[in-house]
């Protein structure tokens, strides 16, 4: 009712091209056309398992800029929706009770405004009835940019740089975070939940970056 009321002052567009869409409906019919469905078998270390709605191209990205810029405009509602219906369709939602998105360091948070994970946490959280945990893991340690630095250089950047509370012992969490590409992020906050007692880690994302020969192949 919420969104029909808002759609009414300020119209839905497609996150992705900007073009007027229902007021329920996530993409346009062309780009969700266009949109290329996650099926690779990643792994995280430590994490019971691992879930991606889309992979992460040129069709998907525009609506991820908007996310990470803060303009939103229905990106989180689309990309989260997605999510929750991936992950019910691959069982998920059985194996988990409660979610926590993944941190941001408060310098990071002060300077953008907004965690993007926390908002498709709350999505997905919204899709499939589940708790959003917002404070039993945190950022303890300020990083540099991810999306600067290698594959090797991504682990040991974020070596240590996650806590995670004694609240989360004996919990099956659902760890989710926007886009994945080596699985670092996920990896640290897996392992920093799993020291603190959490009986099962099962990881999503909206978006996975595909390795060049995954793409060659399809």
């Amino acid at each position: 009712m919420k969104r029909r009321i808002l759609h009414l002052f300020f119209p839905t567009r497609c996150p992705v091209c900007g073009e007027l869409i229902g007021a329920m409906e996530r993409f346009c019919a062309e780009c969700t056309a266009k949109l290329g469905v996650y099926s690779g078998s990643f792994k995280i270390d430590g994490a019971d398992s691992f879930t991606a709605a889309f992979n992460y191209n040129e069709n998907v990205k525009p609506a991820v800029f908007l996310l990470k810029n803060g303009t939103d405009g229905n990106s989180s509602y689309a990309l989260g929706g997605a999510l929750a219906d991936r992950l019910k369709a691959d069982g998920i939602t059985s194996k988990v009770d409660v979610i926590i998105p993944a941190p941001m360091h408060k310098k990071d948070i002060l300077r953008r405004g907004f965690n993007q994970s926390v908002l498709i946490a709350s999505e997905v959280g919204r899709v499939l009835g589940l708790p959003v945990d917002t404070k039993s893991v945190v950022k303890s340690r300020h990083t540099h940019s991810q999306k600067e630095l290698s594959r090797v250089s991504r682990a040991v950047n974020l070596k240590s740089a996650f806590t995670a509370s004694p609240e989360v012992k004996g919990k099956n969490v659902l760890l989710i975070d926007d886009i994945c590409t080596t699985g670092s992020t996920l990896r640290e906050i897996t392992a920093a939940l799993k020291k603190s007692g959490a009986a099962s880690v099962h990881c999503a994302c909206c978006c996975k970056t595909l390795s060049r020969k995954y793409e060659s192949e399809i």
